[in-house]
């Protein structure tokens, strides 16, 4: 009979070969069969590699080599698990000289057929159409000895050398031939089957269906968990009333699988086979049968055709699942099997119950003041997904600004879900390890109740912990370490039960892309930033558990996978509380280079620096002319003089030997930069004999993860150093309170990053008496993040930018015009987004939720008013476009043309105004709104009114106009040469009815001493007066519900208890002493 594989001698006649030898040792020498076959796949992968002209690492095994590919979308998963079934079957024959019997033999050589004609349709020709496997004959004899394995070796690579000399197909039509070869595969049942059994042992089952069968004899037995084959049944239904695997906890039936060919569409199979089987479970087996509801002896029913679970094809692929304890229970796709032990903790589970332990837990650990010490928000966040969790949501985004809290909030929460037993393992999910670190910190350092922190009462696995022990409750991982468990574990002989976990708490939630240079190790993982985020959606959605998120700034991808927040506390909020620092009016420097920029004549000869080989070389003369703004600076032109003149400057206003000052932190444009940032400031400190150990760098490029945590770990308790430059280390994430000032070096145009950049000083330090920090911006970052406001109208013109285009679309009203605005623009986004190097792809996304290409088919697939809104929507990820250029790295020029400091000026406000300007916009806002916003009027009229709510209310109105109370103080004190510390409250007053002006403090003291003139206090009543006051410093407003509110007050008995201390007086008092807070010459209208 011919070869099933004689259909390969065409274009891969070596590799027809080999298959051909390996149908010839099927019968009479089984090992040297799959040695045969396991040679073919290796050798297609091989061949696949070579076509594509894919790069190896020089250390590559052949799982690698296969991952390899797998990342690159070329292997589908169900092609990849099959590629990894034949190499271990020809190790096991290689180094075991065994094989399995020869059924599963023939099985295996099935499968290395049906890998033949998918890859023959994505590698040789599209058009081909697998062919039925014909099992060989045994008549044929074999060779009288096994064939020379070199020689075996030779034929692979001689396929291998030919497959290097063809032409590539392009990444994406590789992809989809090798997507549609995959959905053509011939797949078995007996295929099925055999890679079942593969995924069920990788979770902790025994399973062989072709050994560990009901009518091989084995049966339940304690201590083991198996899953036995072809259990029998009553049922009238399916292949005789035989269940395809019956899953035993000991001698405990706890679920039913029924396998289906993988051409085959799995629900329904639920609703017959599998359900009839459960339901006629025989009388000879009800001991091992561990309850009955509505008829089912089984609790859990699976149905699987082996295919790993596909969004797009949900029908058709994953493993179905349904819990028919409750009629509520609908079935569902899971992406993985359940463990042994994952089913009997699902048997146990009383969600109802465990929700009621929830909700009657006492909170007062919370508010412990040696323990967790939480805040008012902090409780309500805790709260917020606690009440999402009862009403049942399977996922919660949590939205807190950087600083305030987040990790001890969701201790406070972990613990309450632990102890009430409403979860009972929890991976908190990390991207960086030293985000993981951090945390771990925290579970160890931070008391709970009876001063036992959360590491001495539950066990919790760390970030080099790969396999999770039953006792585990909390597994702190990476993201990376979970892409590799997950999705690349064939090489690994366990892999995670999507049962693992109940509940994953991922931390900053929106990080669905790869943000630094600390992941180089790991990059690796992913073919770009798209792929990055797919993976990490693949982590989250894998496991069988509520997802919980935590960010800072969330952005449009953390929404689509959590949802909208079921609790917000914005950075606005937390500064009006006193929980964060503000920052004062940013610096802006100026020097001559920066305000005229660097340009080059026709004729001139530059110095150009190759960013690939770091080699420097004069260039030809210019035919051209060259100009570079200080948006090129540090990117495309390096100028030395201009970094130097900057950070001479900024270097007058740091002591870096002054503990009490803080320390700084500088953003570069990247590593090389960087270097020369910290070269620049050591020689200016070396010059006024300072210790250069005060600056470091600190970017993924210092050394491995230990030496990375080693030098954030100095930076965070040691005082030395005290300046670290970075470039993205350090964006988010890394807590270091003593940071008082900010220095940018480096230009951004996303909002978000910006917001995590700027969150790493807004942490209060105590400890030197921080209030708030300072911003040096030397690259004009506040202007490029200014919204647009001019609008006009423009003409197709190849010079217009895409920010005048967007300018025109904005004022468009007819459809025509409309649209062909919208095609001048698609036309500059699809020609700018080859050059967007990856930070800019990774904003992109951050911004709009899509990659260029994926976003400017959306735009184009919309009619045209919806496209012009969308466009116009997200108006700041398009600005990014402009940045790119022509794709890879350009040479970079550098400069040595001379530069001088020109201004060093404070810019107030949105429109970084100079300080007389910015407080009369201050004071033209007050007079003009003041009929708008009811706080302001209450204010002006009636002071002693004012409430808590009212005046946060306010105050961030006031801040969304750019009106912050640091800045007002700043721009008084700047013009009046002394320092200013007036509250809002009196600075309204003072601009809208020409009150006097005082400082806060004064303000409070003034009026309590004129409350303690006017009455005598008694020694106890005079102590709640001081009390009184030292609310009234930190949050300006004094009310009657003040009492009951704050925890100062109604710890000792609220209202009702003190009200009783002053004798039923206690209204009047405090009305009495707000006038006096407002007796300030002031004139109310």
């Amino acid at each position: 009979m011919a070869s099933n594989f004689a259909f390969l001698h065409e274009k891969f006649p070596e590799l027809a070969e080999l298959g051909l030898l390996a149908e010839r040792y099927l019968h009479a020498d089984p090992p040297s069969c799959l040695m045969k076959a396991g040679l073919l796949c290796e050798g297609m992968i091989r061949v696949m590699l070579a076509q594509d002209g894919i790069p190896l690492p020089e250390r590559c095994d052949a799982v690698e080599r296969i991952n390899i590919l797998q990342r690159r979308d070329v292997l589908p998963p169900d092609v990849t698990s099959a590629f990894h079934l034949l190499r271990k079957a020809r190790n096991r024959a290689a180094h075991e000289g065994t094989a399995p019997p020869e059924g599963k033999t023939r099985i295996l050589l099935q499968i290395t057929h049906s890998l033949c004609g998918w890859f023959f349709q994505t590698y040789g020709d599209a058009a081909y159409r697998p062919q039925a496997f014909v099992p060989p004959e045994a008549a044929g004899a074999p060779p009288a000895r096994p064939t020379d394995a070199g020689r075996d070796e030779a034929l692979a690579d001689q396929a291998v050398a030919r497959a290097g000399q063809a032409a590539a197909l392009p990444g994406e039509e590789r992809r989809r031939r090798a997507a549609e070869a995959a959905g053509a595969r011939r797949v078995s049942e007996a295929e099925t089957r055999y890679l079942i059994d593969e995924q069920l042992r990788k979770v902790g089952w025994e399973a062989d269906s072709e050994n560990l069968r009901h009518a091989r004899g084995v049966r339940p037995q304690a201590g083991r968990n198996l899953a036995i084959a072809e259990w029998p049944t009553d049922a009238a239904t399916g292949s005789r009333g035989y269940a395809d695997y019956a899953l035993f906890a000991g001698t405990r039936l706890l679920g039913l699988i029924e396998a289906k060919a993988a051409h085959k569409d799995i629900p329904a199979v639920l609703d017959h086979q599998c359900k009839d089987y459960a339901r006629h479970i025989r009388a000879e087996h009800l001991p091992h049968v561990v309850g009955e509801w509505r008829g089912f002896r089984v609790p859990f029913l699976f149905a699987a055709n082996g295919r790993p679970y596909l969004r797009q094809h949900e029908e058709s692929s994953g493993i179905w699942f349904q819990d028919v304890r409750s009629p509520a229970h609908a079935p569902q796709a899971l992406h993985g099997w359940m463990s042994p032990a994952g089913l009997e903790e699902l048997l146990e589970r009383d969600t109802d119950q465990d929700n009621r332990r929830l909700a009657a837990l006492p909170r007062d650990f919370l508010t412990d003041p040696d323990g967790l010490n939480l805040r008012d928000y902090q409780l309500r966040a805790i709260e917020a997904a606690e009440r999402a969790v009862r009403e049942g949501a399977q996922r919660a985004l949590l939205a807190m600004a950087t600083g305030t809290g987040k990790t001890r909030t969701v201790l406070g929460l972990m613990y309450r879900f632990l102890k009430s037993g409403r979860f009972r393992r929890m991976l908190f999910l990390v991207d960086r390890h030293a985000l993981g670190t951090q945390a771990l910190e925290v579970f160890r350092d931070v008391r709970l109740e009876e001063l036992h922190p959360l590491s001495e009462i539950y066990s919790i696995s760390g970030l080099t912990d790969r396999a999770i022990e039953r006792e585990t409750r909390v597994h702190v991982a990476t993201v990376q370490g979970m892409v590799k468990r997950i999705l690349y574990s064939e090489g690994s002989d366990r892999m995670p039960a999507v049962s693992d976990y109940d509940l994953i708490i991922v931390d900053e939630a929106h990080r669905g892309y790869i943000l630094d240079r600390e992941m180089s190790d790991e990059e690796q993982l992913y073919r770009d930033q798209r792929d990055y985020q797919s993976k990490y959606r693949e982590v989250i959605d894998y496991f069988q558990a509520v997802k919980i998120g935590l960010t800072a700034t969330p952005a449009l991808q953390t929404t689509r996978i959590f949802g909208p927040p079921v609790f917000s506390y914005s950075y606005r909020e937390a500064v009006i509380d006193g929980f964060l620092a503000d920052h004062d009016a940013p610096h802006q420097l100026r020097t001559t280079l920066s305000e005229q920029g660097i340009h080059y004549k026709p004729g001139d000869t530059v110095t150009i620096l190759d960013p690939r080989s770091g080699e420097v070389a004069d260039s030809a003369l210019l035919e051209d002319e060259l100009d570079f703004e200080v948006d090129d600076f540090n990117k495309s032109v390096i100028n030395e003089n201009f970094n130097r003149e900057i950070l001479r400057e900024i270097a007058r206003d740091i002591d870096p030997e002054d503990a009490a000052s803080g320390k700084t932190l500088i953003y570069a444009v990247d590593d090389r930069h960087a270097d020369m940032i910290v070269r620049i400031l050591k020689e200016i400190y070396a010059d006024e004999l300072m210790d250069t150990d005060a600056v470091m760098k600190i970017t993924g490029s210092i050394g491995n993860r230990r030496n990375i945590d080693e030098a954030i770990r100095r930076f965070k308790h040691e005082r030395l150093p005290s300046i670290v430059v970075t470039v993205d280390l350090l964006t988010t994430g890394i807590d270091v309170p003593e940071i008082t000032r900010l220095v940018f070096l480096r230009r951004v145009k996303s909002r978000i990053l910006f917001e995590q950049m700027l969150g790493r000083a807004t942490r209060l330090c105590p400890a030197i008496a921080k209030s708030h920090f300072e911003i040096y911006d030397a690259v004009g970052i506040y202007d490029v993040l200014e919204p647009v406001t001019s609008m006009r109208p423009v003409v197709s013109n190849p010079a217009t930018t895409l920010d005048q285009l967007l300018d025109g679309l904005r004022v468009m009203e007819d459809p025509a015009h409309i649209l062909d605005q919208i095609n001048q623009i698609l036309a500059r986004l699809q020609r700018r987004r080859h050059g967007m190097d990856a930070e800019a792809r990774r904003h992109f996304a951050d911004l709009t939720g899509h990659s260029p290409e994926d976003f400017a088919e959306q735009v184009r697939d919309l009619p045209p008013r919806a496209a012009k809104e969308l466009l116009l929507s997200r108006r700041e990820g398009i600005a990014l476009l402009e940045e790119a250029g022509a794709g890879g790295p350009r040479p970079i020029v550098l400069s040595d043309t001379p530069d001088a400091l020109t201004a060093h000026t404070r810019g107030y406000g949105r429109d970084n105004l100079r300080p007389d300007d910015y407080l009369e916009s201050f004071a033209r806002f007050v007079r003009e709104r003041r009929n708008e916003i009811a706080a302001l009027d209450i204010i002006c009229t009636r002071p002693s009114d004012l409430g808590r709510d009212s005046l946060k209310s306010l105050r961030l109105a006031l801040e969304r106009e750019g009106f912050t109370e640091r800045q007002l103080n700043s721009a008084l004190s700047q013009l009046s040469n002394r320092e200013i510390a007036a509250d809002i409250i009196s600075l309204v007053r003072c601009y809208a009815v020409h009150a006097e002006l005082l400082d806060h403090e004064e303000r409070i003291r003034r009026a309590v001493a004129r409350l303690k003139q006017a009455h005598t206090f008694s020694r106890a009543e005079e102590k709640w007066i001081d009390r009184m006051e030292k609310y009234l410093l930190n949050e300006s407003v004094l009310s009657v519900r003040t009492f009951d509110e704050s925890p100062a007050f109604r710890e000792r008995g609220g209202f009702a208890a003190l009200d009783r201390l002053f004798q039923h007086r206690l209204e009047s008092l405090v009305h009495e002493l707000n006038g006096y807070l407002y007796d300030d010459g002031g004139l109310a209208a």
